[in-house]
């Protein structure tokens, strides 16, 4: 059995002002310590939230973006493809044109010199003929 004597209230006193002592000296700034990282902590976890919303929020941005750009980049290739085709068969037209009228001139050119052709030809077969018919005749 535990006997009550003058000590066991000795002990109890000193561990009253030890508790005393202790919580002043060292859990008082122990728990302020902690209480100041812990709302450290919270501000800075507030600070990255806030931070990656901010940062989401600017890559849609971004994504909205390279899409609005996208959108004009194929519209401009469209509009340049079809300008390009409009100059393209507008170049086709006026070279198969100025290749009509070179084909023509070309041949209206060797129809007159056909024409000059036949005329010589003509005035030199009579004489050819009977140059012929001479040496037909010289020689029967």
């Amino acid at each position: 059995m535990i006997d009550l004597d003058y000590t066991f209230f000795v002990q109890l006193v000193n561990f009253l002002v030890i508790l005393t002592v202790l919580n002043l000296i060292l859990y008082r700034p122990i728990r302020g310590i902690i209480k100041k990282r812990a709302e450290v902590m919270s501000e800075k976890l507030g600070s990255i939230e806030s931070f990656a919303a901010e940062a989401e929020g600017k890559l849609e941005k971004y994504k909205v973006a390279l899409t609005g750009a996208r959108v004009e980049a194929q519209q401009v290739r469209v509009s340049l493809k079809a300008e390009g085709v409009a100059v393209e068969s507008s170049v086709l037209a006026k070279a198969g044109s100025e290749a009509a009228e070179q084909i023509a001139a070309a041949r209206k050119e060797i129809d007159g010199q056909k024409q000059a052709a036949l005329k010589v030809l003509r005035s030199e077969v009579a004489n050819y003929a009977k140059n012929v018919a001479d040496k037909v005749l010289s020689k029967a």
